[in-house]
């Protein structure tokens, strides 16, 4: 299997796990405060993978490495992004909150020209865009309707750029493996979310429920399992590698095939509707990310990153 193959299959995981943690998400914040979901989901996620680390399934070495890039990858995901992100979905209604989300992939192209002087072709361009404009249709096929919020209108804007900035920050640290990368971000996640839930439920006074809540909630903790273990380590080390392999652009456009899985497990699990409009943007989407990994001059895969993907490999 070719590293370029296996990075889009990869990519493919990615966007199963991610489309499907939104009805996992769903199902915790109902209840449970934002920061109480992400505490927890990170402590489970970093515990899981420092048990994978002590056993060797996972190689983790930042002996003498400079870890300052990896503290910045974490900022940008998942610290700046998940608060960026639940901000401003509360400020606005959740079909311009989705339009603006699905702008990620152009996002990352344009950071991709700007700072890894990374220039599409043409045809990258217009399948991406018909990637994007296929996410939005999905996104505001309910309706849409507008809530005015300047405030969160930029706000979400931010959190699409941190996106588009982790992806660009992740191709750029050559001297950490995929492991690495993910590792730092569930520590950073866990310190960082911890801290505000401890806060939030200190001035709740449900400080004692926050501790033992995945002891006595099954339904939270499972809920909370499957995004720590489905998409804290799986997901990030799937996408911490692809980007490795086939650049911030081409790892984008699957960002929007997310939509689509999360559209079909609305229709299966939720038992929402499924009209065509849906399924022609649903073939946007999917003509799309397709177009965008294939209308290349060359496989940056398995030329400028070579080295470090055989890294990769060894240590994963």
């Amino acid at each position: 299997m070719s590293k370029t193959f296996k990075a889009v299959a990869l990519c493919l995981v990615t966007s199963f796990l991610f489309g499907l943690s939104f009805i996992f998400i769903k199902m915790c914040v109902t209840e449970i405060s934002l920061f109480t979901m992400l505490a927890w989901r990170n402590i489970i996620a970093l515990v899981a993978m420092t048990v994978c680390i002590l056993l060797g399934v996972l190689k983790v070495n930042l002996k003498g490495k400079d870890i300052k890039p990896l503290l910045l990858l974490s900022l940008f995901q998942p610290i700046f992004y998940y608060i960026l992100e639940a901000l401003g979905v509360k400020l606005t209604t959740a079909s311009e909150s989705g339009i603006i989300i699905a702008c990620i992939p152009i996002m990352t192209m344009i950071f991709s020209i700007v700072f890894l002087k990374d220039k599409p072709t043409k045809l990258q361009v217009l399948f991406m865009i018909l990637t994007v404009s296929g996410a939005v249709i999905v996104a505001g096929i309910g309706g849409l309707q507008t809530s005015s919020n300047i405030l969160g209108y930029f706000i979400l804007i931010l959190a699409v750029c941190s996106d588009a900035a982790y992806s660009i920050t992740s191709q750029k640290l050559k001297d950490f493996n995929s492991a690495e990368k993910t590792y730092a971000m569930c520590i950073s996640g866990t310190v960082v979310f911890t801290a505000c839930a401890l806060v939030e439920n200190g001035f709740k006074g449900t400080l004692t429920e926050f501790v033992t809540l995945p002891f006595t909630n099954m339904g939270f903790l499972a809920c909370v399992m499957y995004l720590a273990i489905g998409c804290n380590i799986i997901a990030f080390l799937c996408s911490n590698y692809a980007i490795s392999v086939i650049g911030a652009t081409r790892r984008a456009a699957f960002a929007a095939v997310s939509t689509v899985i999360t559209v079909v497990a609305g229709v299966f699990y939720l038992h929402e509707p499924f009209s065509l409009i849906q399924g022609i943007a649903t073939a946007m989407i999917l003509i799309g990310a397709t177009g965008v990994n294939f209308a290349v001059r060359k496989d940056p895969g398995e030329s400028e990153n070579a080295g470090e993907c055989e890294k990769l490999e060894s240590n994963n």
